[in-house]
């Protein structure tokens, strides 16, 4: 991660909070502009190239704006970003930014690994079963791992729930072990 990237994601938070912004807006706003920089390998190589002068990166990224409709804060963020040579770490202030809103909302960020994909009923109410373990609402991102042959585990912050058969086929063997 880059080193300057939470001081830039605290900035532009305290800009949406102070202003009244709407966070969730603002972040798909980050994430259009984001997805603009990955798939165009010519837009990453334009503003990243020291010989372009800032002032016609600036003027670029207001053609861009054209299309993606951010709004004026998100656009000077991103500005700031080309200013201060910054860009290069476009993904990680990103991600301190959705951390940082979360964390201003009271969101907790949730890390589920599954046997299998779960369907939009399963996730909706394992998301629940979290979000009453958390007190608060929940943000889950999913991956899938058979190697857990059935069941989850479940990352909030620092604490692991391990719902996997293999965890407790892990945890069993322990038990077997030390007897």
């Amino acid at each position: 991660m880059a080193s300057f990237a939470s001081r830039y994601a605290q900035a532009f938070a305290d800009v949406i909070f102070e202003a009244h912004l709407n966070a969730k807006e603002v972040q798909r706003q980050v994430a259009d502009f984001g997805a603009a920089w990955h798939e165009s390998h010519p837009l990453r190589e334009f503003f990243l190239d020291p010989s372009f002068p800032i002032e016609q990166k600036v003027a670029f990224l207001d053609k861009l704006n054209a299309k993606l409709g951010m709004g004026e804060q998100t656009r000077n963020f991103v500005a700031v970003l080309i200013r201060n040579d910054r860009l290069v770490g476009f993904d990680d202030v990103a991600a301190e930014l959705r951390r940082e809103i979360n964390r201003r909302l009271g969101i907790s960020e949730a890390k589920v690994i599954s046997a299998r994909k779960l369907d939009h009923r399963e996730r909706s109410d394992l998301e629940q079963q979290i979000a009453a373990l958390t007190g608060g609402q929940v943000e889950a991102q999913y991956e899938e791992d058979s190697a857990l042959i059935g069941g989850a585990i479940v990352q909030v912050g620092s604490t692991v729930y391990d719902g996997s058969v293999r965890g407790r086929l892990d945890g069993l063997r322990e038990m077997l072990v030390e007897s």
